[in-house]
């Protein structure tokens, strides 16, 4: 008999609830919009919805400033991060960074040929979109987007995220953590919103 113990998990108490979501494993993005205020916000709630028609989504939190950028601009871009990429993740992800260009000035990036948008040089992946729909998700909005363009590197590793640190996988497949939980290096947690 195979015992092993586990923890109820109470879904109106958030600090488990947001362990018990970080049990599933995600790659990690920077979404992006131009324009006269260009903003970048690190993200792991973002995947494929639809290949016909090719669709995405990113989820925002609605306090955050992306959410707000977003809607008003209506286009975005989305940089899929490679495994050395990380202290780019903890930048955008650093709610005391400088806001609007200067917040790129920390990292290599060029504009989305169609949206202009800041994409980061050096993903394994970048998608520019047009906001197709936005949905209603508890505190997040869930914001689908039309591609307009998509662009991928050769096979490379992505940073990935996992029980709220950022991991690495070798060649092998051990997984090396860090050893620092990103929300350490944030001001409120987590990579998302």
């Amino acid at each position: 008999m195979n015992v092993h113990s586990e923890s109820v998990v109470e879904p109106s108490d958030p600090v488990q609830l947001r362990r018990a979501f970080g049990s599933f494993a995600t790659g990690v993005t920077v979404v992006t919009v131009g324009g006269d205020c260009p903003h970048g916000m690190t993200a792991n709630s973002f995947t494929s919805v639809s290949l016909d028609p090719p669709l995405v989504l990113v989820c925002v939190e609605q306090q955050a400033i992306m959410h707000r950028s977003l809607q008003e601009r209506g286009q975005f871009g989305v940089s899929v991060l490679a495994a050395h990429q990380e202290p780019v993740a903890r930048h955008f992800a650093n709610r005391r960074r400088p806001l609007g260009a200067a917040q790129f000035d920390a990292v290599d990036w060029a504009p989305g040929r169609v949206t202009g948008a800041p994409l980061i040089t050096g993903a394994l992946a970048h998608f520019e979109c047009e906001l197709w729909r936005s949905y209603e998700g508890g505190d997040h909005t869930i914001f689908v987007g039309s591609l307009l363009s998509a662009r991928r590197e050769p096979e490379a590793d992505g940073v990935l995220f996992v029980h709220g640190r950022f991991r690495q996988l070798t060649p092998d497949g051990v997984d090396l953590a860090d050893g620092v939980p990103a929300w350490h290096a944030t001001a409120r947690g987590g990579v998302t919103g």
